[in-house]
């Protein structure tokens, strides 16, 4: 009888970030934690050949390439791979699907700080009643500009990376600035 494939260290850290990413965006605001820091370890989980990705990152940038995925410019890409955003306007440019195909809205990954910065009241989908954090290190007008890229089921999936920590914020959830 044939024994079935054991995963090895880098599918444990794909399967991790996977579980990670499903966690954080299905409870909007809570933390969760990637098995490794960074955005890196979100590459193995989400991208492979038939991803289309812009990473503002040289070193990122590499790493997706080898994952198979096709390097695009950021009004093409499926995934987005921010490091320190310093400019809300690239917002604007995000691929927010469309209205026959909302799910090819891209998925935005972005480094900034978690529990510090900016109050924000998050409520809808996955979260009881409103759920309040901080967000920090994102450019002004960052929310308004995210707000004004949504026309929901349009827009975009917003990935928060702290180091090893990961907060989510779908396009389904209500942002409002404290």
């Amino acid at each position: 009888m044939l024994a079935p494939p054991q995963p090895d260290a880098e599918d444990m850290l794909a399967n991790g970030a996977f579980a990670a990413i499903l966690d954080a965006l299905s409870r909007p605001g809570t933390t969760t934690l990637l098995p490794a820091p960074g955005p890196q370890a979100i590459v193995p989980a989400l991208i492979d050949r038939e991803c289309r990705v812009y990473a503002d990152q040289p070193g990122l940038e590499r790493l997706l390439a080898d994952a198979g995925a096709k390097i695009v410019p950021l009004h093409q890409a499926d995934h987005v791979f921010f490091g320190p955003l310093t400019n809300a306007e690239d917002l604007a440019r995000l691929n927010p699907g469309s209205d026959l195909y909302p799910d090819d809205g891209a998925t935005v990954v972005i480094e900034a700080q978690i529990g510090h910065g900016t109050s924000l009241r998050l409520s809808g989908p996955g979260i009881d009643g409103t759920q309040t954090i901080a967000i920090g290190g994102l450019p002004s007008g960052f929310w308004a500009a995210r707000e004004s890229v949504l026309r929901y089921p349009m827009g975009f999936d917003l990935l928060v990376v702290d180091e090893d920590r990961l907060l989510g914020v779908p396009r389904s959830t209500k942002v409002e600035v404290l």
